[in-house]
């Protein structure tokens, strides 16, 4: 049986992370109309733990063994209030919305690296950067009728999701990725319950469905993605992610009636544009560190 090159495998993997994460959005705005959520993001966490067990099975008591615990929990801190904002902004805004602000995440990655890893980031990505928060602007539109403080949540997320990020960053130079999945779920399972708890109903009837879908689609994706990232380069798979925009903007336009307006669909695509550059720029100053030596200087520009 002929081999799969890695590139493709690593491409269906991404297609079907960002086909998890978009049915995922789905189910949490459906649950959305009659849980709270807290206790939303608890349900999502608790199956996605039952979901992600199997990783602990695989591998025994050893993938817990780590010296870095403190820094999964403050990683998962930052990664709840995260889960949080990010999730109720999805049940108070369009889909296509909410998806597209997320999107944002990149930009504000890239902002924290420079200033809490001490990268360099020279002038072609702050331009990139730029022309990406100019794309969240167009959307969020400030001062305009149509500006909510749904936006700004969903931005919120964003920054807050960026902090994850390069917390992820930092822990899989000595983590596996397996061992950080499980952390992350087995940690956010009580974090989420203590808000969860102050707000508490049991789901009714089909709302157990949407929270179960949710937690396994989540985890789900992550799997796929950590396992995409590792087999191809992040310039050629963000673009393949953002195919969960038009995934979210037709399950919102048939189950939510949501248009897709021509601002957010500019402003995605300024986002997007942004994003599929930085990653890009990223893999080849990647590629041109690792040929050159140690004491090579960086080419200007850059």
């Amino acid at each position: 049986m002929p081999t799969i090159p890695h590139h493709l495998r690593a491409a269906s993997l991404m297609l079907g992370s960002t086909m998890f994460f978009g049915l995922m959005v789905v189910a949490i705005r459906l649950a959305s109309e009659t849980l709270h959520t807290f206790e939303i993001a608890f349900f999502r966490n608790f199956f996605g733990l039952i979901a992600a067990l199997p990783l602990l099975i695989r591998h025994g008591p050893g993938l817990l063994k780590t010296t870095q615990f403190p820094r999964y929990v403050f990683r998962c801190v930052i990664g709840i209030c995260s889960m949080l904002a990010g999730f109720w902004a999805i049940g108070h805004l369009p889909l296509a919305q909410a998806v597209s602000l997320s999107y944002s995440t990149p930009l504000f990655v890239t902002l924290a690296a420079a200033a809490l890893l001490n990268e360099q980031v020279r002038a072609r990505r702050w331009t990139a950067v730029g022309l990406g928060f100019l794309g969240v602007l167009i959307i969020v539109r400030p001062g305009s009728t149509e500006f909510s403080i749904g936006a700004v949540v969903a931005v919120l997320a964003a920054v807050l999701s960026s902090i994850v990020a390069i917390q992820i960053k930092q822990l899989s130079q000595t983590e596996p990725a397996d061992r950080i999945v499980i952390y992350t779920t087995l940690l956010w399972v009580p974090m989420s319950l203590l808000p969860a708890l102050a707000v508490w109903q049991w789901p009714q009837g089909i709302t157990w469905l949407w929270v179960i879908a949710a937690g396994i689609m989540g985890t789900g994706g992550h799997m796929l993605w950590t396992r995409a990232l590792k087999l191809g380069e992040v310039s050629a798979l963000t673009p393949i992610s953002f195919m969960q925009l038009p995934i979210v903007a037709v399950f919102g336009w048939w189950l939510f009636d949501e248009s897709l307006d021509r601002w957010t669909l500019l402003g995605a695509a300024i986002i997007f544009g942004a994003n599929a550059y930085i990653a890009h720029r990223e893999a080849v100053l990647a590629k041109r560190a690792a040929s050159e030596s140690p004491t090579s200087a960086a080419k200007p520009g850059e």
